[in-house]
């Protein structure tokens, strides 16, 4: 088993449990330890607490698509995405959606 992974802190993915306010409804939400760390970051980077970047992104996810099923893994899902675009020096890291024509000596994945 890669190290990377399976030798991170369990704080990692500990679950915490938030109470916000979504559209004038208080409701709660439950993630890993990491994605609200996550979540913080992009709130941060918008000028905006985590409360006030979640309720607009469910806003937002309301308008365009009329629901918000399954919110909590867009939050995730948002989470992946704010890290995939986030800039890593020398290292080439294929996306899930390229070729499976990969070089696999051309990923680095942390001393997997």
């Amino acid at each position: 088993m890669c190290q990377l992974f399976a030798g991170q802190p369990r704080e990692n993915y500990h679950s915490h449990t938030r109470s916000i306010r979504l559209n004038g409804q208080c409701t709660s939400i439950r993630l890993e330890a990491m994605f609200w760390q996550t979540l913080d970051r992009i709130a941060g980077a918008e000028n905006l607490s985590t409360p006030q970047f979640i309720s607009k992104l469910h806003s937002e996810v309301m308008d365009i698509h009329g629901e918000a099923s399954n919110f909590t893994s867009l939050l995730r899902c948002t989470c992946l995405v704010y890290a995939e675009r986030q800039p890593l020096p020398n290292v080439r890291i294929p996306r899930l959606w390229e070729s499976d024509d990969i070089d696999s000596s051309q990923v680095v994945m942390g001393g997997c």
